[in-house]
C-alpha cells in the first residue's frame, strides 16, 4: 500500500524562462482579478505573487513562466494596466527568482521617534554584513514606531553583535532572531517582576513601614549593577526588615502599579497560546498573588521567614538568585515542553543576565547600563507591550482582538 502523503513532487525548473509583471499606483478594488483575468487565456504558470499597499499606493508583482505568445500577452497586460489607471513593468528572467542566500533574521527596530537617520545606519549595516532586505513591514505607529526588516544573506549572530551598536547611537532599540520554523511555535515568556513587570522594588517598599528605605535602596541599586552578589544584598536588606508586621506585604501588594503595557502584553499573548512565568528575587508572599491575578502558569520567589505576626529579617531557603533564575526559566519550559529556543525573558537587573543569556529570546528591559551593554536585545520605552511587537504582533492586531472580546 502506498501512502500518498510520502510521494515526492516533481522537481521544479530552476531555468524556465519567467517574466515578471508588476503593477504600480493607487489602491483600488479588483486589481489582482483584473490582473490575473487578463493572463488567463496565454498559456502561463504563476510562480510567484507580491503586494504590497503604502500609504494608498498599490505595488503588485507577479512572476509567471514565459508566455507562447509574448505580443499578445503584452498587449494585454497594457490594456490591464489602462483600465487600472496603473504603470506597468514588463521585465524578462530566467528562473524562480534568484534563490534566497543562505542566513535568514527578523530585525526589528523600535523608535520614538524613529528618524531616517537611524534606518539609514541599520540598513548600511545589514548590508555590510551581506544581507539584503527582502521585506519591510511597520507594526506600530503608537505608543512607540515598530519596524520589521526580513533579512536573508546575513548571518544572524553577526547581525545581533553588530547592529546593537548602531542603534544605540540614534537611541533607538534593535531585536534580531533568526527566521525558522520555531518562530510559529508556542512561547514561554519569563519575567523579572521587581522594575520590570511592576513600578519600583518590592523591598524597598516594605523598608519604607521600618523607616529604613534610604539604606535598603542604596543596597539594591548596587545589587542592581553587579557591584555586590544578589544573595548576600537580599539577606543585607532583608536584615533591615526585622520586626515589620507581616500585614505590610498585603498592603505593599495593594498599592503596586503595574508597568504600562504590562496588562496589555499577558492579555495579547495569552490569546495565541503563550505561557508566562514570573521570576522574581522577590517574596512569595506577593509574587503568588501577581501571578493568581495575571493568569500567571509558573512563578519563583524567595520567602520571607514570619513569626508571631512579623518579619524576622531572614529569609527561608534558598535565594532565587542570578543563578536560580537561569535555572527556573530552564525548569519551567521543561516542564510546559517548549524548546529553550523558544522561551522570551525579560529583566533589568545584573541578576537577570544568566536568564537573559539562557532564553532563545533574551530582552534587557529599561536596564541599568551594565545589564544592557550584556544582554542580547535592549528595550528602552517604558511600554512593556512593545514586547509583543518583537514577536511579530502589530498594533492593529491587539486593537482587533480587544475589540473581539469586548463585543462578545
Amino acid at each position: 500500500m502506498t501512502d500518498s502523503s510520502d510521494l515526492i513532487a516533481p522537481p521544479v525548473n530552476l531555468t524556465e524562462p519567467t517574466v515578471l509583471v508588476t503593477l504600480m499606483g493607487p489602491d483600488q478594488k479588483g486589481v489582482s482579478t483584473r490582473l490575473f483575468g487578463a493572463l488567463a487565456s496565454h498559456g502561463v504558470e504563476v510562480v510567484d505573487v507580491e503586494q504590497l499597499v503604502v500609504r494608498g499606493r498599490l505595488i503588485l508583482s507577479a512572476l509567471l513562466t514565459k508566455p507562447a505568445d509574448p505580443g499578445a500577452f503584452d498587449r494585454a497586460l497594457t490594456q490591464c494596466a489602462a483600465e487600472c489607471g496603473m504603470d506597468l513593468s514588463v521585465e524578462e528572467g530566467i528562473g524562480d527568482n534568484r534563490p534566497r542566500r543562505v542566513g535568514r533574521a527578523q530585525v526589528t527596530l523600535l523608535g520614538n521617534p524613529l528618524l531616517p537617520k537611524a534606518l539609514s545606519d541599520i540598513t548600511k549595516g545589514i548590508s555590510a554584513l551581506g544581507g539584503n532586505i527582502d521585506r519591510i513591514l511597520r507594526l506600530a505607529r503608537y505608543p512607540v514606531t515598530a519596524i520589521r526588516l526580513e533579512v536573508s544573506g546575513a548571518d544572524p549572530d553577526a547581525l545581533q553583535l553588530s547592529l546593537p551598536a548602531i542603534a544605540h547611537e540614534h537611541h533607538v532599540d534593535v531585536a534580531v532572531q533568526e527566521n525558522g520554523i520555531l518562530k510559529h511555535a508556542q512561547r514561554l515568556i519569563v519575567m523579572d517582576v521587581d522594575s520590570t513587570l511592576i513600578q519600583g522594588e518590592v523591598i524597598e517598599m516594605l523598608a519604607a513601614h521600618a523607616g529604613c528605605e534610604e539604606a535598603v535602596a542604596e543596597v539594591t541599586e548596587r545589587a542592581m549593577r553587579g557591584e555586590i552578589d544578589f544573595a548576600d544584598s537580599l539577606h543585607e536588606r532583608v536584615a533591615h526588615l526585622v520586626g515589620v508586621p507581616a500585614s505590610a506585604l498585603d498592603e505593599v501588594y495593594a498599592g503596586l502599579t503595574y508597568t504600562p503595557g504590562a496588562r496589555t502584553m499577558i492579555r495579547t499573548l495569552k490569546r495565541l497560546g503563550y505561557r508566562f512565568a514570573l521570576v522574581s528575587g522577590g517574596f512569595t508572599h506577593i509574587i503568588e498573588q501577581i501571578a493568581e491575578a495575571l493568569d500567571i502558569d509558573y512563578w519563583a520567589a524567595n520567602e520571607l521567614e514570619i513569626a508571631d505576626g512579623k518579619l524576622t529579617g531572614r529569609v527561608i531557603g534558598q535565594v532565587v538568585d542570578r543563578a536560580g533564575k537561569a535555572e527556573s526559566l530552564r525548569a519551567f519550559a521543561a516542564d510546559a515542553g517548549i524548546n529553550i529556543k523558544n522561551t522570551v525573558a525579560i529583566g533589568d537587573g545584573a541578576n537577570d543576565l544568566d536568564m537573559l543569556a539562557a532564553a532563545g529570546l533574551g530582552i534587557a528591559f529599561n536596564a541599568k547600563p551594565l545589564v544592557r551593554e550584556q544582554a542580547p536585545t535592549s528595550v528602552n520605552v517604558p511600554y512593556l507591550d512593545a514586547i509583543v511587537y518583537l514577536l511579530g504582533v502589530t498594533r492593529e492586531e491587539i486593537e482587533a482582538a480587544d475589540l473581539a472580546d469586548e463585543t462578545r
